[in-house]
């Protein structure tokens, strides 16, 4: 058996085509969604990611800027930033692209964003929304996740899903908003992590397993059982001297063995990470339709 590949870049593409229509009906009423990134630093996934962004943007005619500012700014200046952009009208979107600098307080910088506007999900305020249940800004990569599972008609009610990773921008918040009362969610949601005591005895109980820990290939195919889903979260560069850049990109996920007992499977690079610029794209424009009052 060999898994079904789950297109990351097809589905990433119809999210982003469903939401022309709404762009559209903003344009007429004279608005153009914004949105903003603040890019603290010289670190080069970080501008890789935030240039994607920018780009989405472009392509679907919304709003953009890109702050840039040196890794030795201090507090005050990068939260008066955000408090400018707060009040900025062309702007319905902010984002602090992490990781900051280790003299910033990422968490007073994260509550100083405007929860209308906090794009990224990760205010107390709408992390409070999504445990509640309550409509809000999500998460862009668990969102993401779910909508990949939508797309390939993998309903998680009644499943057990194990995720391999406790971070608040992946495993829990996926958690939260699985083991919710609603669509597409209705699952036995356990979080594991690097320190669960037998690990695969943990993963093999999944019907869809998630790995977001940030280890290359950790899940090996000893892990995963026969038929399981597999959603690969991790994108993690290793050293590959027969490569033209000398490194290749891997997931949490042992891809070339897992995919022979796997159901479903997404691959890295080309899984998640689209759906996550798409989710951001979708978040942007539902903060531009509340903001200004043009929400379907």
């Amino acid at each position: 058996m060999s898994a079904q590949i789950i297109d990351g870049k097809a589905v990433a593409k119809a999210v982003k085509q469903g939401l022309k229509e709404r762009i559209a009906r903003l344009a007429e009423a004279g608005v153009q969604p914004g949105l903003a990134a603040v890019l603290v630093g010289d670190d080069p996934a970080s501008h890789t990611y935030v240039n994607s962004k920018a780009k989405a943007c472009k392509r679907l005619k919304l709003y953009s800027e890109i702050i840039e500012r040196p890794a030795d700014i201090s507090q005050d200046e990068l939260t008066g930033i955000v408090r400018s952009l707060n009040e900025n009208p062309k702007i319905h979107g902010i984002l602090v692209q992490s990781p900051l600098p280790g003299h910033i307080d990422e968490m007073a910088v994260t509550m100083t964003i405007d929860p209308a506007k906090d794009v990224d999900g990760f205010h107390p305020v709408n992390v409070g929304l999504m445990l509640l249940g309550r409509p809000g800004l999500l998460p862009c990569t668990p969102h993401g996740i779910v909508k990949l599972l939508d797309h390939a008609g993998i309903d998680p009610a009644g499943k057990e899903v194990v995720i391999v990773g406790r971070s608040n921008i992946v495993g829990k918040p996926l958690g939260a908003m699985l083991v919710q009362k609603a669509k597409m969610a209705n699952a036995t949601v356990t979080i594991a992590h690097s320190r669960s005591a037998n690990l695969a005895r943990i993963t093999r109980r999944a019907d869809i397993l998630v790995a977001a820990v940030g280890s290359p290939e950790m899940i090996t195919s000893e892990m995963v059982s026969d038929g399981t889903v597999v959603i690969d979260v991790g994108v993690n560069r290793v050293d590959d001297p027969g490569t033209e850049k000398g490194y290749r990109l891997v997931g949490d996920v042992a891809f070339d063995t897992c995919v022979e007992k796997a159901s479903y499977i997404t691959p890295v690079p080309g899984g998640v990470g689209p759906m996550t610029i798409a989710m951001l794209m979708s978040n942007t424009i539902s903060a531009a339709e509340a903001i200004t009052g043009h929400a379907i």
